[in-house]
């Protein structure tokens, strides 16, 4: 979930499970690590804690005896290993090599799969085998595939087998090699339910069950949905978040899925005592791969209602659609929700749960609760998600009534990432707007201040709450700017002008070597740009705008700065226009050696600015012209009630808003092609009429010189041909002509050879 910014970067106390850790951990990838790190576990959940922390330091060899492999056996997986590795070999080849090498580790899997120097030569085999001896080779180890996937070495090596079906599933040949991976599938399924226990709270065990459960769904292994490590990545998303993406998630598969196997495989896993619940509850490790079960399972409502109310410690004997949750649960919940994996979970729940089910946890549980789970530092990345997917304006009523008073104390705790869901929230659901931008800027800045310290306190915001002398900041140096105060100013700047016009005065307020500043800073620029798109008027962007001149040449060779001289350009007038191209000509050798230079360049038409700036003043006129009558025609009410005058301001991010810049793309287009066409007509008239000149100048001197007498063999030559030249301009000309005209001058002067 969010970033949020403790000055300790963790969640919670020592021992607990923090956002920093996740670069440790990443997702599907963090299980390189043979430390626990469950720290969430309360001592009421001490038996969860026994168990990951024995199986983890034991390892899976407690229950599985592992047989040490024969050294006639390394010998041979060693010469296979220089063989495929070889760069003599072809694909075909390969492909058999490995099939062969397979098949002669049959009934001796687990222990080589499980050994440290041949299961990097296993992971080879499994990835260059053809779909058959890949199946073959798991279901001869299915029986004992959760103990090669709770070893260091083996889980490598069930990963990779995973992905390799994954791939074959991809590249289908026929009906058969789909049945042989699902009949795979199914028995290494049916494995696992017997004892999924172990396996969930094993730290590779669980990582190669998630991407079990992404396969059967038929999710790419490398879905970013499974793999976000960084937290302000993560909170950029869920802010942006809209209802119908969770919908949408659940048809983007890259590959066929086996829905069956997925239902049965969630459900194996649910089916534990109620011990093992709570304990897999506040497991980390537990904890992630019914995260990931949750994921999968979005759109399928009915799963759903029947697997949450599980993971909530509902009583499912007479169960009721509208009261699953009983008030004397409600405060386990919220205890719950204060520790480390609970958290996560709780996260999710309220990101995919069913309208019924998400309006019951709002009312029952986090209602009259939200201010007391902000403050904590796990329980307020629980409140971030429940806003961001609130579901109403009614939702958005009760959250308003809770957390909008408290936007001082909220940001001065540090957390900033609850502020910015509720600003995201109200954004979305349009929806206490105006109050939203009222109390935030009452939180940064007091009434007996000018507005124009807003803009800059929030873009260090961690910097100005942590000065004793407030009233007295100023804009510190060599500070990088904030994250999380920039993507709350990107936020607001999505609010119509008239509620946030304190916010546009300060940052058109703001010297020029501040903006500059904030341009060359990755949040910073972001915000410039926030701005430059957004409803405020033209005269004030344009203003922003010139406070940049004689830098944008300078922006524009950083990869990211770059973006903000577009928004420059798109916002500023003709002749502001004309000053950043300018500015880019001079560094246009440096720029096109860029990875982003061809295309501003020839976005901007630099290039022919330098040769024809007249002509580039007619065709950016000839756009602005053509785009004012596009949107006055089509385009939205907001667009054409919009005050600004740059006809290139962007439009609200809709459905009409994309078809709008696809017919902005078709009109560059065409207006380019006349521009191409109308420069090729005024060449072909220069130098016809360049011709004429010529050849009136040397008629004229071929009649002096015949005239007296002293006419050369060279003017006549030359005059010949230009007079033939000029006859079959003539008739090219005339070609298209009246035809009855033509063969009229022929009959008058016929031609010697007819």
């Amino acid at each position: 979930m969010a970033g949020e910014e403790n000055h300790s970067g963790k969640r919670g106390k020592k021992g607990s499970m923090s956002r920093k850790s996740s670069k440790k951990h990443p997702g599907f990838d963090g299980h390189h690590s043979t430390k626990n790190f469950s720290g969430g576990v309360s001592a009421k959940t001490a038996k969860a804690s026994k168990v990951s922390k024995h199986q983890i330091d034991s390892g899976p060899q407690t229950s599985f005896l592992r047989k040490q492999v024969d050294p006639e056996t390394k010998k041979y997986y060693s010469e296979i290993a220089n063989v495929i590795e070889g760069t003599e070999v072809d694909l075909e080849e390969r492909s058999v090599i490995c099939g062969n090498a397979l098949e002669e580790s049959r009934g001796k899997e687990v222990e080589l799969a499980t050994d440290y120097i041949i299961s990097h030569t296993f992971q080879t085999l499994l990835e260059g085998c053809d779909v058959n001896h890949l199946c073959e080779f798991l279901r001869s180890c299915a029986k004992d595939f959760p103990y090669v996937a709770m070893d260091r070495s083996g889980s490598h090596v069930a990963e990779t087998a995973l992905k390799s079906l994954a791939y074959h599933l991809d590249h289908l040949q026929d009906d058969k090699a789909f049945s042989d991976i699902e009949e795979t599938l199914t028995m290494i399924c049916q494995v696992i339910v017997d004892n999924p226990i172990e396996m969930m709270y094993n730290c590779y065990g669980s990582h190669v069950l998630r991407t079990l459960l992404c396969l059967c769904k038929g999710v790419s292994l490398d879905s970013p949905e499974f793999h976000k490590t960084k937290s302000s990545t993560i909170l950029a998303q869920l802010l942006n978040s809209r209802p119908e993406q969770l919908e949408r998630k659940d048809s983007q598969h890259l590959q066929p899925g086996f829905p069956d196997q997925l239902k049965f495989l969630v459900s194996g896993m649910l089916n534990c005592s109620r011990e093992d619940i709570l304990s897999l509850q506040t497991d980390q490790y537990g904890s992630l791969v019914l995260q990931t079960a949750l994921k999968l399972l979005v759109g399928h409502e009915e799963e759903l209602m029947h697997i949450i109310p599980v993971l909530l410690g509902c009583n499912m004997e007479n169960m009721v659609e509208g009261n699953l949750i009983k008030t004397t649960s409600v405060q386990n919940l919220l205890r719950l929700m204060k520790e480390t994996a609970y958290s996560h979970l709780m996260e999710v729940i309220v990101e995919v749960a069913p309208e019924t089910l998400y309006k019951e946890l709002f009312t029952k549980v986090f209602r009259n609760s939200l201010v007391q789970l902000s403050y904590h530092n796990c329980g307020n990345f629980v409140v971030q998600a429940l806003v961001s997917h609130a579901r109403s304006q009614d939702n958005m009523e009760l959250i308003w009534e809770e957390l909008g008073p408290k936007f001082k104390d909220l940001l001065g705790m540090g957390r900033a990432g609850v502020v910015a869901s509720v600003i995201a929230a109200s954004q979305r659901l349009h929806s206490h707007e105006h109050k939203c931008s009222l109390a935030l800027a009452a939180a940064i800045c007091s009434t007996n201040e000018s507005p124009g310290c807003i803009v800059p306190r929030l873009l260090f915001l961690e910097s100005y709450l942590n000065c004793k002398d407030k009233p007295n900041w100023s804009w510190p140096k060599g500070v990088t700017m904030h994250v999380m105060g920039s993507l709350i100013l990107q936020l607001v700047f999505r609010f119509p002008s008239e509620f946030i016009q304190p916010y546009i005065t300060s940052i058109a307020a703001m010297e020029a070597y501040h903006v500059l500043e904030a341009s060359k800073d990755s949040g910073g620029q972001r915000v410039v740009e926030a701005f430059l798109s957004s409803n405020a008027s033209a005269k004030q962007k344009r203003r922003l705008v010139m406070k940049l001149r004689g830098h944008f040449g300078e922006l524009s060779l950083h990869p990211s700065g770059s973006f903000t001289v577009e928004k420059c350009f798109t916002a500023g007038n003709l002749s502001q226009r004309e000053i950043i191209v300018s500015e880019l000509l001079a560094v246009q050798t440096e720029l096109s050696k860029t990875k982003q230079g061809p295309s501003l360049l020839r976005k901007f038409d630099v290039d022919w600015f330098g040769r024809r700036p007249d002509q580039w003043k007619l065709r950016q006129a000839s756009k602005e012209s053509a785009y004012k009558d596009f949107y006055s025609t089509f385009g939205s009410n907001e667009t054409k009630s919009s005050k600004t005058n740059s006809f290139l301001a962007e439009t609200p991010r809709t459905s009409q808003s994309e078809n709008l810049k696809e017919m902005r793309k078709e009109i560059d287009a065409t207006l380019a092609s006349a521009a191409a066409q109308s420069s090729t007509v005024q060449f072909l008239a220069k130098e016809n009429s360049t011709t004429k000149t010529r050849t009136s100048g040397h008629k004229r001197r071929a009649e002096r010189a015949e005239h007296k007498g002293e006419t050369s063999a060279k003017d006549f030559v030359g005059g010949d041909v230009l007079k033939s030249k000029t006859k079959k301009q003539k008739k090219e000309k005339n070609h298209g002509g009246d035809e009855k005209a033509v063969e009229k001058k022929k009959k008058k002067h016929p031609r010697k050879d007819d």
